[in-house]
């Protein structure tokens, strides 16, 4: 049935979102609960879709992009009104609640305005008609997600050779996007093909994604991955045991500077200094034209109990004691190999490569039907 889950046991046969129109449900995977237990959220209200965002059971760039589209499909199905004021003015108030929930991620709030594009461009619409070309694009979003992720897995697999040692931080995998994810992509189809590469996947404290999501996504699909503490990857680099790092980001500003989990403009500075490859994979729709360098992107700051007592039956920290928790730190352009995209890979200068790839962008955009 058209926008249905697939519910099964392995977690590379579960979809990490998806929306499930006749009962009005966005259903999840609850990322918090893994990798112990797959527990899939069902949720039919923008309050607890908020809380899902905001406490990371849905999580990663293209994922949350995809789960706020969906919930304003969901919401916008409820909305009573007889014309597109009254639609619209209910509408908005639930886009901008959603677009509150976390603040560095630019997928959610290019997601959120995508849908409001369709909603405007469509007021002389039937309200009813206005639902379901909602619905439709939510479905778009999703569907442009798989198809970008497997064009950055294409472009990133030109970069490595057979056998590489691949280094990677947080998670950027399938339970990041809708398939493949962005930094994994590489790594899945290198696997595919039999390119029988050694990964190492940081823990990416405080919120341990690479131990809990990465590793397990990886080895689930038998790859060879190996899980490394954060303040490893010096080690392995300089054994020689790392031939190119990748990552996901989280939003691109103009000249390159990128916004990632905590920890990564470490691996940068250290894969620098050991003249390892360091790559970003960033699908267009984190690109943010808007902003000039990574000092205009808006770090998001946690709560200190993820640090000092989350994973710990006894807190691990003195009572009290101050605690900085950014869920983000920006990676400086110059640090930066390469940035690959759906639509190529971008080198300094990143502007001008930018420019270069939206400009491909239109052009074959126009070309590709999703649904």
């Amino acid at each position: 049935m058209d926008g249905q889950c697939k519910l099964q046991t392995n977690i590379h046969d579960v979809e990490t979102v998806c929306f499930d129109r006749n009962n009005g449900i966005v259903k999840i995977i609850d990322q918090t609960q893994l990798p112990n237990r797959t527990v899939i959220l069902s949720i039919d209200n923008q309050k607890d879709l908020w809380d899902a965002i905001y406490k990371l059971k849905v999580r990663g760039a293209p994922a949350i992009g995809v789960a706020a589209a969906y919930g304003m499909s969901m919401e916008a199905d409820k909305i009573d009104a007889d014309s597109f004021d009254v639609f619209y003015k209910q509408f908005t108030q639930i886009k901008d609640y959603l677009d509150s929930s976390r603040p560095t991620a630019v997928n959610l709030s290019w997601a959120l305005k995508r849908m409001e594009t369709v909603c405007l461009e469509n007021r002389n619409s039937s309200i009813a008609d206005l639902k379901d070309y909602l619905y439709r694009e939510a479905e778009e979003i999703k569907q442009e997600d798989s198809f970008v992720c497997r064009q950055i897995g294409e472009y990133g697999l030109s970069l490595l050779k057979p056998g590489d040692g691949i280094l990677t931080h947080c998670n950027a995998g399938q339970l990041a996007t809708s398939k493949y994810g962005t930094a994994t992509a590489p790594m899945y189809l290198g696997h595919e093909r039999g390119y029988q590469f050694k990964i190492y996947a940081d823990e990416t404290r405080p919120l341990l994604q690479g131990a809990r999501l990465t590793a397990y996504e990886l080895k689930s699909a038998g790859l060879d991955v190996t899980l490394l503490c954060d303040n490893m990857c010096a080690a392995v680099m300089r054994n020689g045991w790392i031939n190119a790092v990748l990552t996901g980001c989280d939003r691109v500003a103009r000249n390159g500077d990128t916004a990632n989990k905590i920890g990564t403009s470490v691996v940068a500075t250290v894969a620098k200094y050991y003249h390892v490859p360091f790559y970003i994979c960033a699908p267009t729709s984190t690109i943010d034209m808007t902003l000039a360098s990574g000092k205009d992107i808006p770090i998001e700051q946690r709560s200190k109990d993820e640090v000092t007592d989350m994973w710990y039956k006894e807190p691990m920290a003195p009572k009290g004691v101050n605690v900085f928790n950014p869920a983000f730190d920006v990676t400086d352009h110059e640090l930066i190999t390469g940035i690959i995209t759906e639509y190529g890979i971008a080198y300094p200068s990143y502007e001008e490569s930018f420019n270069n790839i939206f400009r491909k962008k239109e052009a074959e955009s126009k070309n590709h039907v999703f649904l």
